[in-house]
């Protein structure tokens, strides 16, 4: 059984009551988690406030040192963190360790190289710009990269100034609490960061609200980013949010076709599916279409589904039992609305846990359900277009508008027609993630960007004053 962290120390939560942990992989128990109450926040906020002024009057490069400290022992314990990951939500234990957990340390250590070299003055005219860290920071995170989204928001806020209230999932807290651990061990000031675990109606409602809380961050759906940016609006705060994604990846026809479809089928499993920013739709040239499916159809089967653990798997559990028949229910919804499963389907490919088929739709048209809504599971949809302006069409179609892909025979070609995508990212060519760069999304993707400078930015507030 776990505690809550508030102000520096490990305290029991005032209701008793916990939240069971669940392996995916093996449907069992593997740990429990308090469920928080609004009592625990009010701690939490009053801690976070009280801690407030002197954090923000620390010299930037202590600041620095603290987060740079934190981000070596995320590297020092990268292992048994990423064991913890792979045990609590499912992803292969390299990809736990390389993405889960590696590069959260990375965009940790940058955070603390942005802290010591933040320019916090600047002249305009007969004005002194001044940027100051915006409060207590309200920072709601998902489950589905637990200690990445965690670290993007947490290390961010810190390095501006702010404190933090921390309310991870209640699907898959414990990397959360290995954050807080590294935070506490790294000498990190009590009341600087706090965490509370339990459940978003109740903790995140409760957080979101608290008139001492100055800015609210959430990662999660955008059903859910509408209910906060609705509550946090009754006190007017600043809000940042990172939701859904139905990202399209256009293979042009003068593209290698072999590596275009390789890599979209990847983008599209990556995490099991489980990734807002995933290239769920496959934009195809009617004259290849045919051999884009078959070469989805032979990509999808290298996708072995099996224990995070074991040497060949490629794909881990979903992350739940309800995630797993939401994925189900849009299968059984793409074939209803005439689309061809070429791969994957419905059947439970082990006998125990929350697998799902890596699944492959043809035939799919603009409008379709699978076409344009989240799914959030290993499901790709290829879509045929007749002309560059047609697939830019059907690209920026949905409401959703956080990344994308463009391959084509040239990059000047294929960054043409990456400016005309309304989405906050795009990969050019099968150009790498940089956690380096800005995050965030266009339409019901999001408000604000995550990591980078513009990361940063976002927990600062501008002051002008008029010499």
């Amino acid at each position: 059984m776990r505690h809550l962290y508030v102000n520096g120390s490990w305290t029991p939560s005032t209701s008793g009551e916990v939240v069971d942990v669940i392996n995916p992989a093996t449907e069992e128990v593997i740990d429990h988690v308090p469920a928080g109450t609004p009592s625990d926040v009010e701690s939490a906020v009053n801690a976070a406030h009280a801690a407030f002024t002197s954090w923000s009057n620390t010299p930037p490069a202590d600041r620095a040192k603290l987060l740079a400290d934190a981000a070596e022992l995320l590297k020092e314990r990268a292992e048994r963190i990423a064991t913890t990951i792979a045990t609590d939500m499912g992803a292969p234990f390299p990809f736990a360790l390389k993405v889960q957990t590696l590069m959260p340390a990375g965009v940790m250590k940058s955070f603390a190289g942005m802290a010591e070299t933040l320019t916090a003055e600047s002249r305009v005219g007969n004005s002194l710009i001044v940027r100051e860290p915006v409060g207590v920071v309200g920072a709601i995170t998902p489950w589905n990269y637990p200690l990445h989204q965690a670290v993007c928001k947490v290390a961010a806020a810190l390095a501006a100034g702010c404190t933090v209230v921390l309310k991870p999932s209640e699907v898959a807290p414990l990397a959360a609490y290995a954050l807080a651990g590294v935070l506490h061990d790294a000498g990190l000031p009590p009341g600087v960061f706090n965490l509370i675990s339990g459940y978003g109606p109740v903790v995140g409602e409760s957080l979101v609200t608290h008139p001492l809380v100055d800015m609210v961050s959430f990662t999660g759906s955008t059903r859910a980013g509408r209910r906060v940016a609705s509550l946090a609006a009754e006190t007017v705060k600043r809000v940042a949010l990172e939701l859904g994604g139905k990202s399209a990846n256009i293979i042009l026809p003068d593209a290698d076709l072999e590596k275009a479809v390789a890599s979209g089928v990847s983008h599209a499993f990556v995490n099991s599916g489980q990734t807002c920013s995933a290239l769920t739709r496959m934009l195809v040239h009617w004259d290849q279409y045919d051999d884009a499916v078959a070469l989805a159809v032979a990509a999808a089967r290298t996708f072995t589904v099996g224990d995070p653990f074991a040497e060949d798997t490629r794909l881990g559990p979903l992350v739940s039992a309800a995630q797993r028949d939401r994925v189900i229910r849009y299968i059984n919804i793409g074939q209803e609305e005439g689309a061809r499963l070429v791969a994957g389907g419905t059947d439970y490919p082990l006998e125990r846990g929350y697998y799902v088929e890596p699944t492959v739709f043809a035939g799919v048209a603009p409008g379709m359900a699978i076409e344009q809504e989240e799914i959030f599971g290993p499901v790709l949809s290829i879509v045929p277009f007749g002309s560059v302006d047609e697939a830019v069409e059907i690209a920026n179609g949905t409401p959703y508008g956080l990344a994308g892909g463009v391959w084509a025979g040239s990059e000047e070609r294929a960054v043409s027609v990456a400016r005309r995508l309304r989405t906050g990212q795009v990969a050019v060519n099968g150009g790498r993630f940089n956690p380096l760069a800005p995050f965030g999304g266009y339409k019901h993707s999001g408000v604000g960007r995550e990591l980078g400078e513009s990361g940063l930015e976002e927990f600062l507030e501008v002051k002008a004053l008029q010499l």
